[in-house]
């Protein structure tokens, strides 16, 4: 396993000033966040224009992309996400994450789209890894293993904060870790999804041996916002030492 950090740890920044910083934090990898608004690599200019795309993330200062974190109205469009799944094979990202749908989506209607998704992304050797998220389906660990058992191939982009704070809290995932393909971390309360690091709950040493027990080797990925009145690059230095330090 080792330490990567979200684009979206930064979200107030470019793609080529959140590199700076991160390079400056000492991380080697990193995940790139895909949406309507990012800058210089949103759906549309991926689509455009694939091989500026492919410029723009081999200008990393040496960072690895370990993965693509793909939006959900990214996902519902077949021709753009075809798209990032050729930008990710010609920047050899293996995963690509992305939300399931909202609650209250029709089961089958998911499986369907999930199917086809994991169908496109499979013709150009990349994976799917579908996000633990609070407010869509994938909340409850058992609709996620439902979900990972009817539609070959799809895995999981683990987020275990979204099953310590929210509807399921205590609820256990064990039975999903099989499935991980990526996983992101930051430090959680039973009432907040995000604290400063070492005021949450979450057993990273725990989480970390349970994923060897499965054979993960693959990135944990910091996903820390910036909250107020707390220095952040303090907080992004700290995570990827503790997280080393585990490792």
């Amino acid at each position: 396993m080792y330490v990567a950090a979200s684009t979206e740890c930064f979200p107030d920044l470019s793609l080529a000033e959140t590199v700076d910083r991160l390079v400056d934090l000492e991380y080697t990898n990193v995940e790139i966040c895909l949406d309507a608004n990012a800058e210089t690599l949103s759906p549309s200019a991926i689509q455009a224009d694939l091989e500026t795309a492919v410029m723009t993330c081999r200008k990393t200062r040496r960072l690895d992309i370990v993965t693509f974190d793909v939006r959900t109205a990214i996902s519902e469009d077949y021709d753009q996400f075809a798209m990032i799944c050729k930008l990710a094979k010609a920047t050899k990202v293996v995963t690509l994450t992305v939300q399931s749908g909202e609650l209250g989506t029709p089961f089958n209607e998911e499986v369907e789209r999930l199917e086809r998704l994991v169908t496109i992304a499979a013709t150009e050797g990349v994976r799917v890894g579908l996000k633990t998220q609070i407010g869509r389906l994938s909340e409850d660990p058992d609709t996620i293993m439902v979900l990972c058992n009817n539609v070959d191939g799809l895995g999981v982009t683990l987020d275990p904060s979204h099953y310590l704070c929210g509807p399921h809290t205590g609820r256990s995932y064990d039975k999903i870790l099989k499935f991980v393909y990526h996983v992101h971390l930051r430090d959680t309360s039973k009432t907040e999804l995000q604290v400063r690091i070492g005021q949450g709950e979450i057993e990273y040493g725990r989480l970390i041996n349970q994923l060897r027990k499965v054979s993960y080797n693959r990135s944990l990925s910091v996903d820390i916002k910036p909250l107020d009145d707390i220095d952040h690059m303090s907080e992004m230095r700290k995570m990827r030492l503790l997280l080393e330090s585990l490792l």
